[in-house]
């Protein structure tokens, strides 16, 4: 594999860091931090092209706070000064990088995504008869940050972007639970070794597809698995014989405490694709798709708490028009037309004073 040099005088070019603050303030541009930013906005560039090119930029302290969706997260939110930063390195070395993903992998990539990722694998579910999903356990969380360094340094030669790689790695907020010991570690390894990155990085994103690129290269090429998806940590397999599936799960899991993750143990059951399969939000079958029932049920209680916030003027329309869009393009991805004039015909949105 060809390392990627020469990357840093574009990384660092003023034009770069202007696209890069155009793409960060996209949906925040209400945000006090992206509204300070832009109050001057070329000194801000050039001064953050300054830091970076004398080697003194440092990430800031993030904002974290904890989301509810089907199990609690901690997510961490970056200042905006450093999510410029972020753009600005993802323009530069995702491109090339990702070119080198798999095709099969899904998430956070241009031209992908869930609806894909649904596709492909109805399509496989029409030609196999058994599917197998695992997953990580605590994923984001459990990424070895010293392997993640070593998998940019296979990749990229250009010292000074792998020492800002660096430097956002290491800024992420400390996860204090460590997993028990892995084959081969003494006692003080697991103590060793600096463990997450943080959920709510564009970085991160990219981070968790390239942590599991060369995994995903190792399942097609050498367990020679021919359907095979990865969204995230949520991994797909299909076959038409369960003992090679189960042969599969066995070997992944070995190949998983190389990475020094673990697989969920209570996840890796072998189903029949006629009989419909859990996957990204959906229950999809052969010939039909169906949302999963929690589904409608938090996009009600979303928009009802949009509704009261409009009413009583603390928000526009604007987020509610694009909760609405967003999911109703996730909705008609299935059979749920009568679903949807359920769900949004018992709404009514009435401005307040004051929006």
């Amino acid at each position: 594999m060809k390392r990627l040099g020469d990357l840093w005088p574009r990384l660092v070019a003023f034009e770069n860091l202007w696209f890069a603050w155009r793409r960060a303030r996209r949906g925040k541009s209400r945000s006090q931090g992206t509204a300070l930013f832009e109050l001057d906005l070329e000194h801000n560039l050039v001064g953050l092209q300054r830091e970076l090119t004398q080697g003194t930029w440092t990430p800031g302290p993030f904002r974290l706070f904890t989301i509810y969706e089907q199990k609690a997260r901690l997510i961490a939110a970056a200042p905006f000064r450093d999510r410029v930063v972020h753009h600005a390195v993802m323009r530069v070395i995702e491109p090339p990088l990702d070119a080198r993903f798999i095709s099969d992998s899904y998430a956070c990539r241009r031209g992908k995504g869930t609806h894909r990722a649904v596709a492909r694998y109805q399509e496989w579910a029409r030609r196999y008869r058994y599917a197998m999903k695992l997953d990580v356990r605590r994923y984001f969380p459990s990424i070895d940050r010293l392997l993640l360094r070593d998998c940019l340094a296979r990749r990229i030669k250009d010292r000074r972007v792998l020492a800002l790689l660096e430097q956002i790695i290491d800024s992420g907020p400390d996860y204090s639970e460590r997993p028990a010991p892995f084959p081969g570690d003494d006692l003080l390894t697991p103590l060793e070794r600096p463990l997450g990155i943080p959920i709510g990085n564009l970085t991160s994103q990219f981070f968790a597809n390239l942590y599991l690129d060369d995994f995903d290269h190792w399942v097609k090429e050498s367990l020679r698995c021919p359907a095979y998806l990865r969204y995230v940590d949520d991994m797909v397999l299909l076959a038409d014989d369960k003992q090679q599936l189960a042969d599969w799960r066995a070997a992944i899991g070995e190949r998983m405490a190389a990475l020094r993750l673990r697989l969920h143990p209570e996840r890796g059951q072998i189903e029949r694709t006629a009989d419909g399969f859990t996957l990204l939000g959906y229950r999809v079958f052969p010939g039909f798709c169906r949302l999963r029932s929690e589904n409608p049920i938090r996009c009600g209680r979303r928009l009802r708490g949009l509704a009261a916030a409009l009413a009583a003027g603390r928000i526009g329309w604007e987020p509610i028009d694009a909760s609405i869009h967003a999911w109703v393009g996730h909705a008609c991805q299935a059979d749920t037309l009568g679903l949807r004039t359920a769900v949004l015909g018992r709404l009514v949105f009435s401005r307040g004073g004051g929006a």
